[in-house]
């Protein structure tokens, strides 16, 4: 497996002061080739880590796949090189039998940097009626205060930005315990969440009714796209959502929350679903969130 950081020494300099040069750590930003039954599906910019996690994940937000049991297995390429070396950089699935293999005007044999994205009203309307997962009949009710405490445990459990400073972050929250079920680190905002829900995959979960999912940076169309194809009805992010977000989280039922800092936030879409409880149901539910286990 490829390192996550490496080391590389840097001159650092205050306006007024001598220069010091010094060992910095930056994180590791390298390409991943995701490939099904053997044909290249898509070579994405990533952070290594996770990679199956991220090639399960990815598959769920194109549509491929919609349950744990059609992942069947992932294996590194061996020979992904003309020395025949395992480089780490190629992954190959194979899906469950039975399973159709992705539509070839899936196929993404172009080069997507680790802050892609896909918008338009073409796209809206394929996540429309390609989810497998009703997101607007989910019945989660969340706490306004304990959703105010996700983005500081967020930030808490990211152990590779702590070092770097350079990787965005998504988890999953169960929205009624407030549970961290998983976490992930990734230089691609897409990559942390395809990650997340390829967890999930891998632990048969779909769809993710109930839950939360907190990103670290803004909420884009993709990220709102990605919870929608797993079932996540709730998306918070610490920054804004984009326009087409919002239009697609409300022509589908979903709820936004942006600029989740401290105890404020600004909900863009289904406001019913975040609601003030009475402070003996926060104890129970601080209690229930204290048992709970996050997923390294």
């Amino acid at each position: 497996m490829g390192r996550i950081t490496v080391r590389r020494r840097v001159t650092r300099l205050t306006v007024g002061s001598r220069p010091s040069v010094r060992d910095d750590v930056l994180a590791v930003e390298e390409p991943l080739e995701i490939r099904v039954g053997g044909t290249s599906l898509a070579i994405t910019m990533r952070t290594p880590g996770h990679d199956f996690d991220l090639a399960a994940g990815f598959l769920v937000s194109e549509g491929v796949i919609r349950s744990g049991h059609q992942f069947a297995a992932a294996r590194y390429c061996a020979g992904a090189t003309d020395e025949g070396l395992n480089t780490y950089n190629v992954l190959d699935v194979t899906l469950a039998p039975g399973v159709a293999p992705p539509d070839p005007s899936l196929e993404r044999a172009f080069f997507t940097t680790s802050s892609c994205g896909l918008c338009g009203k073409a796209s809206i309307d394929a996540v429309r009626t390609t989810t497998a997962y009703e997101v607007a009949t989910d019945a989660l009710d969340v706490d306004a205060a304990l959703l105010a405490t996700l983005p500081g445990r967020l930030r808490a459990g990211q152990d590779v930005f702590e070092k770097t400073g350079g990787l965005h972050a998504a988890a999953l929250f169960d929205g009624g315990t407030g549970e961290l079920l998983v976490l992930r680190e990734d230089v691609g905002r897409h990559n942390a969440v395809d990650k997340v829900i390829g967890w999930a995959v891998k632990e048969d979960r779909l769809p993710l009714r109930g839950t939360v999912l907190m990103v670290s940076g803004r909420a884009s169309f993709e990220l709102t796209q990605k919870a929608s194809m797993a079932g996540i009805p709730l998306l918070a992010a610490v920054s804004a959502p984009s326009s087409l977000a919002v239009e697609l989280a409300d022509e589908i039922g979903m709820t936004i929350v942006g600029f989740l800092r401290g105890d404020s936030m600004v909900i863009y879409t289904r406001a019913d679903r975040i609601t003030e409880k009475h402070d003996e149901e926060r104890d129970a539910l601080s209690a229930g969130a204290g048992r709970g286990r996050g997923t390294a």
